[in-house]
């Protein structure tokens, strides 16, 4: 049975490459020209596709009445790098008219039959609950069922990216007894989310759903198993590069690269540079490593943040270069032939501000298709 879907802020089109070949996209937009390149040259030509500002998409421009809207909308004014201006900011406040638009689609009696947003954990706490609060009411007020979870990326991937996924379920359709929880499971509702719920007003609250997820079979790749033996796109460092690199590190993460050093074989880590204040109180640039055979959270510079590096210890010496184009790519579970920009800060952008691909096929699986089914064939009895 083939199901169809709307994917609001695209990208790349990585939630459509989750919800794989039995998903038909009726629409899609973005505002980014050179992602919505990527996604046309990924998606034979791409003809859903329009390139436009979700405040400029008029109802008669989406077509039908899909099973699914899908909603990354922009993280930065939600992110820990942003400025704490929520839902109210330029950025992510985007979610206002693509709201607008469901509303208007339910009152025109096609309204989705299921509608999930996708954000940053953050939005769970920023300003004070008050962001989450308003997702919820909204939720609400069209008589959608609805309940959020946190999934890391890590389940499935070798990189640490916990996401804040909310899932509502049209008021027309059954929810199978089998995808609801009596209480939170803490695995995907984590304290900040149960506190959160529990701040909900009665009416808003009696709407929501602990999902019930299964766990995930055991990630079988680590970070060592994506790493480019001849990396595309990037170079490796100069001896004085990855040196000043070193002197950026605390006697913490120092250590850890000189138990690195003492390790047989060669070992693989990720580097973030930081700002941190100091026991001086004076702020100076870090360098944070880690060797868990997991890479830190994909994010691009527009977020605040800086570009991964790939730190390579063998026979002790260390070398360390940017994290590769393909190598992101990999992080956020885009396949092999997926078409990559040519130019590096393109490529490392569209990577880190996707979903990753793995955990929307699981959620398709597991919540999307199981609801989708059962009711349809409740309707053809």
């Amino acid at each position: 049975m083939r199901h169809t879907y709307y994917d609001f802020f695209a990208g790349g089109g990585m939630a459509g490459l989750g919800l794989g070949p039995d998903w038909q996209c009726l629409f899609a937009n973005d505002i980014d020209p050179k992602k919505a390149k990527s996604y046309r040259a990924n998606r034979s030509g791409g003809a859903e596709l329009l390139l436009k500002s979700i405040a400029r998409v008029a109802p008669h421009e989406l077509p039908g009445s899909p099973d699914l809207a899908w909603a990354s909308f922009p993280c930065q004014d939600l992110s820990l790098a942003g400025k704490g201006a929520g839902l109210e900011g330029a950025r992510s406040g985007m979610f206002s008219p693509f709201w607008e638009l469901m509303r208007t689609m339910k009152e025109q009696g096609r309204g989705p039959k299921l509608i999930v947003v996708e954000n940053v954990r953050g939005l769970v706490t920023s300003r004070k609950g008050a962001d989450f609060a308003a997702l919820a009411a909204a939720f609400s007020e069209l008589g959608y069922k609805f309940g959020a979870m946190i999934i890391d990326a890590v389940h499935f991937l070798p990189q640490s990216r916990p996401r804040f996924f909310l899932i509502g379920v049209h008021p027309d359709l059954k929810i199978p007894e089998e995808l609801s929880l009596c209480e939170p499971d803490l695995n995907w509702h984590p304290s900040a989310l149960v506190n959160a719920q529990k701040r909900l007003p009665d009416h808003v609250a009696d709407q929501w759903i602990w999902w019930r997820l299964q766990a995930p079979k055991p990630r079988n790749t680590t970070l060592a198993s994506i790493i480019e033996k001849e990396p595309t796109g990037v170079e490796w460092h100069s001896k004085s590069q990855t040196e000043h690199l070193l002197n950026l590190m605390t006697e913490v993460n120092a250590a850890k690269i000189e138990e690195a050093k003492q390790s047989r074989g060669t070992v693989v880590g990720t580097v973030y540079r930081r700002t941190r204040l100091g026991p001086d109180g004076i702020k100076r640039q870090r360098a944070e490593v880690r060797f868990d055979g997991v890479a830190g959270c994909l994010r691009t510079p527009s977020g605040g943040s800086s570009r991964q590096t790939i730190m390579l210890v063998a026979n002790g010496k260390v070398r360390s270069r940017l994290l590769s184009p393909r190598e992101a790519a990999m992080l956020m579970g885009l396949p092999d032939e997926y078409e990559l920009p040519a130019s590096y800060n393109d490529a490392y952008k569209l990577a880190g501000d996707g979903v990753a691909v793995p955990v929307v096929r699981y959620l398709a699986s597991k919540i999307f298709q199981p609801i989708l089914n059962q009711n349809s064939l409740a309707l053809a009895a």
